[in-house]
This record gives structure tokens, C-alpha cells and sequence, in this order.
């Protein structure tokens, strides 16, 4: 029994030798007239052979049939290829258009991200209930009357506090953070 079976692999194998040696130059020749290259055209016309040998129990053994598949096969993986290409080579233009954009983006979020990581810092070297009063000022947006209600002090005391963290803040950072630092804390 092994040796019919191994006649019918050497005749299959004959068969798709024979078949590739009559149109695997046809079908090179067609492939580059859809990409204008060569070694495209070449990946596209022995992937169409190896599409058709995966396929062949589906496909008619008459010779139309077969030299049919295998050129819809090329031209398919063909028009897939160009398509491909238009997508990747629109998304090139989007993200060379929009890359400005984005760098400055990204560059801007450095730069605020620093920023509050510095008036954290900041806040924190500050003694405790001065921080507490610039935080609840400056940060959270409170008025001085509820700041005074809410930590049951004088609102001259909430004012006195505010101004204090300020000169701190001032005396502990760098001048170009301090600007940086009271800006947003003023804004």
C-alpha cells in the first residue's frame, strides 16, 4: 500500500512542478503590471501556486480552470497589495501632517506634568497649616471666608497664611519655577 501512495505524491508533485515551470513567468509578468515591482510581483506569483496546491481539491483539474485561478489569485493579492500600500501611505501623510502637533502636545503635557510636580513639592515643604490654607486657596479654589469657616479661624488669619506660603514658596524654589509655580497657582 505505501508505494501507490508515494506514485501519487511523485505524480502530484510532477503535475505542480510542470504547472509552475508553464506560468510562473506569465504570472510574474502580470503581478508587475499592478505593482511596477519585480520582487513583489514575484512573492505575489509563487504565493498564487502555493494558494492554488492548498485549494486544489476545490478547484477544477481542466486547464481553464486552473490557469484561471491562479491569475484572479494574482490579481486579487495584486489589488490587496495596492490597497494596503494607499492605507499605510495615508496614514504616513496623517502622522508626518499631524506630527507638530503631537510633539507639541506631548511636550506640553511634560511640561505641566513638571510643573504641578514641582507645587506638590512645593506645598509640601511648607508648615503644616500654611500648606493646608494655600492647598485650599489656591488648588481647590476656596473663598477666604470659607476657608476661615471651615478651619474656624479669622479670615485675616487665611490671608496672612496665603501671603506667608507665597514668600516661602519663593525663598525654597528656583526663580523661573517660582514664576511657573505662582502662575498656575494664581490662575
Amino acid at each position: 500500500m505505501g508505494a501507490p501512495r508515494k506514485a501519487t505524491v511523485k505524480l502530484n508533485v510532477t503535475a505542480a512542478e510542470t504547472l509552475f515551470r508553464e506560468y510562473y513567468a506569465r504570472l510574474c509578468h502580470y503581478a508587475f503590471q499592478f505593482t511596477a515591482d519585480a520582487e513583489l510581483a514575484r512573492d505575489i506569483a509563487q504565493e498564487s501556486f502555493v494558494s492554488y496546491l492548498a485549494r486544489q481539491a476545490e478547484v477544477s483539474t481542466h486547464p481553464s480552470a486552473v490557469r484561471n485561478f491562479l491569475y484572479s489569485s494574482v490579481r486579487n493579492a495584486c489589488l490587496n497589495t495596492l490597497r494596503h500600500n494607499k492605507v499605510i501611505e495615508k496614514f504616513v501623510q496623517e502622522q508626518a501632517a499631524g506630527a507638530p502637533e503631537t510633539e507639541t502636545a506631548a511636550i506640553n503635557a511634560i511640561i505641566r506634568t513638571e510643573v504641578l510636580a514641582a507645587i506638590h513639592q512645593a506645598l509640601e515643604s511648607l508648615p503644616e497649616e500654611c500648606g493646608r490654607i494655600v492647598r485650599m486657596g489656591y488648588i481647590d479654589g476656596l473663598k477666604n471666608q470659607e476657608i476661615a469657616r471651615m478651619l474656624n479661624i479669622s479670615v485675616n488669619t487665611v490671608k496672612t497664611q496665603k501671603r506667608r506660603g507665597l514668600q516661602l514658596l519663593r525663598l525654597r524654589l528656583p526663580p523661573e519655577t517660582y514664576m511657573l509655580v505662582a502662575y498656575v497657582l494664581m490662575s
